[in-house]
């Protein structure tokens, strides 16, 4: 089978596009054809081992699993002796946190659930790590509560959009944060009211939320002690340096947290079919809808990398198979 592999770190020159052999599933495991993947930030901080402590699990010198993609959809083509749950032809998605970029990949059934079935391949791979940081993040760690007033930074992006999706079907008062460019995109998904960060400051502008949840990472502790209501929660999903995230959030936010009512933290999403499964109803519900930037064949995932490495993807960027068949 085709898969994208990165034998050392680096650039996205570093991807390369080889033969492997096709995986078999333990027992319990199941085989995918996959018909789609979605690429996330995690990909290219492995992909460069970036920031450093990346290596720590990942390998020292270089990777010890040369593969990369954690959200994938596709079909079962076998199953593992002690799989019950699915069977062959059954459409599944997931997070199976590396080898998606492939025609091919054996996962643990925790890791996957039936993909809704009003969606296509391409919709389905695009919701897995950006929906469950979203649904995560809101729900358990910011503990999100209908009537609210909440604000989203980073709004246009794979984490906020579904993020300013799952705030409306909680029933939040939702303001995104995004550039020029995406201020009506960011509207048309739900947000009651859009900052459009070229133009204003949320952190300087005098409004006041009761949860901030910040999937860029761009804002100071005090920047968000400061558009914090006085028993207010963010929640910190990104970071655009590792230093600010240290400083920032686990230190001085971990302080703000310690010695009064305001909260701040930061949180990783971890898989689990519950979630998905959420996840899968309020799709199948229509009140979740992916928003895909643009697709690009497997063979061009270093091409995907530079584009989502930018910073400017709308929505998520998804990578299709050759066998792919269209929906």
């Amino acid at each position: 089978m085709k898969a994208i592999v990165y034998p050392h770190y680096g650039s996205p020159d570093v991807l390369q596009l080889k033969e492997v052999a096709k995986p078999t599933p333990q027992d319990n495991e199941v085989l995918i054809k996959i018909h789609a993947a979605s690429a996330n930030p995690l990909d290219w901080h492995r992909m460069r081992a970036a920031p450093f402590f990346v290596r720590l699990g990942d390998g020292l010198l270089k990777p010890t699993n040369p593969r990369l993609g954690a959200d994938i959809a596709g079909r079962v083509e076998a199953v593992g002796s002690n799989v019950t749950e699915f069977q062959p032809g059954d459409e599944v998605f997931g997070d199976i946190s590396a080898g998606g970029f492939a025609e091919y990949v054996c996962a643990p059934t925790n890791a996957l659930a039936l993909k809704p079935i009003i969606l296509s391949f391409e919709q389905a791979a695009a919701v897995p790590v950006a929906a469950l940081t979203a649904l995560q993040g809101l729900r358990d760690k910011g503990q999100i509560q209908a009537g609210q007033k909440m604000l989203i930074n980073g709004a246009s992006g794979g984490v906020g959009t579904f993020a300013v999706q799952l705030a409306k079907a909680f029933g939040a008062e939702v303001t995104g944060v995004c550039s020029t460019r995406n201020v009506e995109m960011v509207r048309s998904i739900g947000a009651d009211h859009v900052i459009d960060y070229t133009q204003a400051d949320f952190t300087r502008d005098g409004r006041r939320y009761d949860l901030i949840f910040d999937a860029v990472g761009n804002c100071s502790a005090a920047d968000y002690m400061r558009a914090l209501s006085p028993n207010g929660i963010c929640v910190v999903a990104g970071f655009t340096t590792m230093s600010r995230m240290i400083f920032q959030v686990a230190l001085l936010g971990s302080l703000v947290s310690k010695t009064g009512n305001k909260k701040i933290g930061a949180m990783l999403a971890t898989v689990n079919k519950q979630d998905l499964d959420c996840l899968k109803e309020l799709l199948e519900a229509g009140k979740v809808v992916p928003v895909i930037d643009r697709c690009y064949p497997l063979h061009e995932v270093p091409e995907a990398m530079r584009y989502l490495e930018a910073g400017h993807a709308r929505g998520k960027v998804v990578i299709t198979m050759d066998h792919s068949i269209p929906r």
